[in-house]
């Protein structure tokens, strides 16, 4: 979502069953890929379901993240917010808001 008076629809709205994706991350599913090429090096979710643990998100320079979001998929300057919603057998589980500037 791009804040415009608000937060707005942007880019996509993506549905992914993640433990369907994570048994085979090759399913040509792009913008997971992209996603997923993103917090794969820096988290320990490199495994398929189930997940016992927690999922950590560790050390994740800036200027690896800037480089994805402005050079390989060249986003705008704006103010954005992704939201994920974890349902885990059926049930909703988190919301997970990231909040991002690009300038």
């Amino acid at each position: 979502m791009k804040r415009l008076n608000g937060y707005k629809p942007f880019l996509y709205n993506l549905t992914l069953d993640f433990c369907n994706y994570m048994r085979n991350p090759n399913s040509g599913n792009l913008l997971a890929n992209f996603g997923y090429s993103i917090i794969k090096p820096y988290s320990n979710v490199n495994h398929s379901c189930p997940y016992t643990s927690d999922i950590i998100l560790d050390k994740l320079p800036i200027s690896f993240l800037n480089h994805k979001l402005t050079k390989i998929l060249p986003v705008p300057e704006g103010e954005y917010r992704v939201n994920t919603n974890v349902f885990i057998q059926g049930i909703k589980r988190a919301d997970v808001f990231i909040f991002y500037k690009i300038f």
